[in-house]
């Protein structure tokens, strides 16, 4: 009985969804967003627990900053989400790709290019910023090659759904639980990787590094396979402006340095931490702060040294 139970359980979960997903592809572009952001502004006020922690993770990553700042950052933070959501549910369509093709403004593409001309293959690093799906769904159609890594949806159907939504741009698929391997036969191929790093990890897998001044488990899976390889890094993050256009910034490719002792694949995975700190400052309500980030606890050791690129006093946004 229980897998019947389980099936239709995640049917009646699926339900919302894909009226949504109706909704996102019978609307014109901006209608389809602007109910994104009232979308969001309901989920402000229907999920307490989540606001707490969006609210508690802002205020110790910027302690300087007033209670109204943060509250703006909340509030947009949120309306971003919903925007972001129904952005990417209309790119199930041919036509919601089309649409949003045009409102892609690339800076420094010509990087991956480059790589592509010497088949290079690299890490495309990236942050739950801004609208994060822009790799794997329209780099391809520039002539990339591009494996992105994402975990599993329980829900099965919704879990198909967006692998479907994310391949069908032209990149490739690797299941988190299974992702080394084929991230190494990935670059080898000349393929650019996709990488979220900015997600909790447990402590068996990660490394501890400063984030916004906090101590954070973190995967170091792209520093061991660029220290043992070679592999390029280049990251790159796709800020929404206000007319709803994307500014996709993608910076030369960095070459860690080093052996691969533990010490220094901490140091250049808090070199890589500093870099997405560095962008998320630049528009922090573009950023996921209703994910429980900071998990580390002092009983399970020491934490690493502070740097200057996550403990400055600089003012920001």
């Amino acid at each position: 009985m229980r897998r019947p139970l389980r099936t239709l359980q995640n049917l009646l979960e699926a339900l919302p969804f894909f009226f949504l997903v109706a909704i996102a592809q019978l609307l014109p572009r901006r209608a389809a967003l602007r109910f994104g952001r009232v979308l969001g502004r309901l989920g402000r006020l229907l999920q307490p627990a989540r606001r707490h922690t969006a609210r508690d993770n802002l205020r110790q990553a910027f302690p300087q900053q007033s209670a109204d700042w943060i509250e703006y950052q909340l509030s947009s933070m949120f309306e971003h989400l919903g925007i972001s959501a129904m952005e990417l549910l209309r790119l199930a369509s041919a036509r919601g790709r089309t649409a949003l093709q045009s409102q892609l403004h690339f800076s420094g593409l010509e990087q991956l290019q480059q790589l592509r001309e010497h088949k290079q293959g690299a890490f495309l690093l990236t942050a739950h910023l801004g609208f994060w799906e822009v790799g794997p769904l329209f780099l391809p159609p520039q002539g990339l090659q591009v494996s992105f890594v994402a975990k599993a949806i329980r829900n099965p159907y919704i879990d198909r759904f967006f692998w479907r939504l994310r391949t069908s741009g032209g990149g490739q698929g690797i299941d988190s639980r299974h992702a080394a391997r084929r991230i190494v036969r990935a670059l080898g191929q000349g393929q650019l990787v996709g990488l979220l790093l900015d997600q909790h990890v447990s402590k068996k897998t990660g490394v501890v590094v400063n984030f916004f001044g906090r101590p954070a488990y973190t995967t170091p899976i792209i520093t061991q396979i660029a220290l043992k390889t070679g592999t390029p890094v280049v990251t790159a993050f796709a800020y929404r402006q206000p007319d709803f256009s994307y500014r996709v910034l993608i910076q030369p490719p960095l070459y860690l340095e080093g052996d691969c002792s533990d010490t220094n694949i901490q140091q250049q995975t808090q070199r890589l931490t500093a870099i997405m700190e560095e962008a998320i400052r630049q528009q922090p309500q573009q950023w996921f702060w209703l994910h429980r980030r900071w998990r580390w606890r002092p009983e399970q050791g020491n934490p690493p040294p502070a740097t200057p690129e996550s403990t400055d006093s600089r003012s920001d946004p």
